[in-house]
């Protein structure tokens, strides 16, 4: 089984929309630091939210840029029980690299909120109180490279 690219828009779409969790990377004093995160997505953008301190955004004051990682379908695929090397893994995974941006409009961060709590219940009419809004940090990654690929599905 070899790694295909995926081109298909629809393809890519499916999985951005589907995934339950990425995994954002930065550098910080040249360690490379990784967490996961929930997300919504819409048109070419990554939303993701946070308490407004800490260390992920502390550094994404100091380096803005991020690569961001997601799989989806993932299971262990076996040709010969015997071989070891026949063992393999099946997924559909995703690489993204953007910078983030903070938003800080209200009403903008109320979109991104919904199109973060899409990504988990297909719903985005949720209602928010003010103290609640601005007590998070929203932050914007629009997509400037993304690679897909897959094995084990055609």
């Amino acid at each position: 089984m070899k790694n295909i690219e995926i081109t298909d828009k629809a393809e890519i779409e499916e999985i951005l929309k589907s995934v339950p969790i990425c995994h954002i990377a930065l550098v910080d004093n040249n360690l490379p630091y990784v967490f996961p995160m929930n997300f919504g997505y819409e048109n070419n953008i990554i939303y993701i939210h946070s308490a407004p301190t800490g260390r992920k955004i502390e550094i994404f004051k100091k380096n803005n840029a991020v690569s961001i990682s997601m799989e989806k379908d993932s299971e262990l695929s076996i040709r010969h029980k015997e071989v070891a090397c026949s063992y393999s893994m099946k997924f559909r995974s995703i690489i993204i690299f953007g910078k983030v941006q903070f938003i800080e409009d209200f009403e903008e961060k109320i979109n991104a909120l919904n199109l973060i709590m899409r990504q988990y219940t297909n719903r985005n009419d949720f209602t928010y109180n003010a103290p609640a809004v601005n007590g998070v940090a929203v932050m914007k990654i629009e997509i400037e490279k993304l690679t897909a690929r897959k094995r084990g599905y055609c």
